[in-house]
């Protein structure tokens, strides 16, 4: 069998499970997930030693640090997959929600009914924690799932689908609501994407260059984000240790996700305090920083910025720092060279937090807070299904309503249109 004949039975056979999975009460889905956490967290030792293939093979290619760190499973990430999926069973189930009933003069009356979206393709990279956080979110939300991971998570990404559909198997519900594509062939994700007729959505989760590959490639919506160029900007009113405390954690707690921040913005006024300030704190957590022309003034030891660096997603311990006028600078800057995933600002002016939260325009906006906030498991979704920035269907973190479409029903007593 060809590539594209095995793609299509994937797809055809998932189409045909999701008509059943759309009929499950919350109760069924809700059990399902339960046990699957409990399966994941039984197989915890079988997942480690797949994986270690995974790592193993990736340094042997020479991944770069961030790359092995998102691939690396441990007893921590494990259990906090198996954690997600309980948090998404304890929450509400969005499918026959029904929302908006009006009364026409007629006496019909009309509403909206939440359903799912059918069969969903995530296509993805390196993180093996996405198939289960997919799994368990497309899942309850009533969609079937096609999971295609990448070729360097493929013994993680086998090992973790098999647990979950023995889960499946138990329950006496169709196996084919959850299908992890085991081949490494990179044929399988152009054939996937040409199946529109029966895939409903597409969407990829890993770097740029994926990214826009489906984009450029898919004949079926693509939901997606490019990159994550996260900007805070530091107010001349700032707590100090509040913004110090906010950046080391944007910036280092975990330098190789999307929701890392990769550019600082400072109010001119505090800079001659805070740069050296920030800038030494950083560099003590091994962070490279590269600044502008005024940053340089109260930091002669970084690196000089230059123009790639303001649009650039460093995924690593680098940083780019630049000093700007005023609020107006500051947002012009983030419209100019953000991708509209995640700003924030720290300030303690209530105006100036009220107009960064209604001109920013990105997906998630914050004030006073850490950038690695923009989660959906972090922002009570569960596990997040990914982050859009695209703005249709669904715009920033995703979660089980992202996951949802509405048709209109119409209840009436016997009228006819005149």
């Amino acid at each position: 069998m060809s590539i594209a004949e095995q793609m299509l039975q994937v797809a055809l056979e998932a189409k045909k499970a999701s008509r059943t999975l759309a009929t499950l009460s919350s109760g069924v889905k809700n059990e399902l997930l339960k046990k699957m956490a409990a399966a994941l967290e039984a197989g915890a030792e079988t997942l480690i030693e797949e994986n270690q293939k995974d790592v193993a093979a990736g340094q042997d290619k020479g991944l770069s640090a961030a790359m092995i760190d998102r691939l690396v499973l441990n007893e921590d990430r494990i259990k906090s997959m198996a954690d997600g999926l309980r948090e998404v069973a304890e929450l509400p189930d969005p499918v026959g929600e029904i929302t908006g009933m009006w009364r026409r003069p007629n006496g019909i009356q009309v509403g909206r009914m939440r359903i799912p979206l059918g069969v969903i393709g995530i296509i993805y990279e390196s993180r093996p924690n996405v198939t289960a956080d997919a799994a368990g979110l497309c899942l309850k939300s009533g969609n079937a799932v096609i999971l295609r991971g990448g070729s360097e998570a493929i013994h993680s990404n086998t090992a973790i689908g098999k647990l979950l559909k023995q889960q499946l198997k138990a329950m006496g519900l169709p196996e084919a609501v959850l299908q992890v594509v085991t081949t490494t062939d990179r044929n399988a994700v152009t054939e996937l994407l040409k199946l529109e007729e029966q895939i409903d959505l597409i969407i990829p989760r890993g770097g740029e260059g994926l990214i826009r590959f489906v984009a450029e490639n898919s004949r079926i919506p693509v939901i997606k984000h490019y990159k994550g160029v996260c900007h805070t900007f530091v107010d001349s009113s700032a707590d100090y240790d509040m913004a110090e405390k906010i950046c080391i954690n944007a910036k280092v707690q975990r330098p190789g996700v999307c929701n890392a921040m990769e550019t600082l913005l400072i109010h001119k006024d505090i800079a001659e305090t805070f740069v050296p300030r920030i800038v030494s704190a950083l560099r003590e957590k091994g962070v490279e920083v590269r600044g502008c022309p005024v940053t340089r003034e109260f930091a002669a030891e970084i690196k000089p910025a230059t123009d790639e660096d303001w649009a650039a997603e460093y995924l690593d311990l680098t940083l780019a720092v630049k000093v700007v006028d005023d609020l107006d600078e500051a947002i012009d800057h983030i419209h100019r060279y953000g991708s509209l995933h995640t700003e924030v600002i720290v300030t303690r002016d209530y105006g100036h937090s009220q107009r960064f939260l209604r001109e920013v325009n990105s997906s998630v906006v914050m004030v006073n807070a850490s950038s690695r906030f923009s989660d959906g498991h972090q922002m009570g979704l569960g596990a997040e299904i990914g982050i859009s920035t695209t703005k249709l269907h669904s715009f920033g973190p995703m979660g089980l309503e992202d996951l949802t479409t509405r048709k209109f029903v119409v209840l009436g007593e016997g009228q006819i249109r005149s």
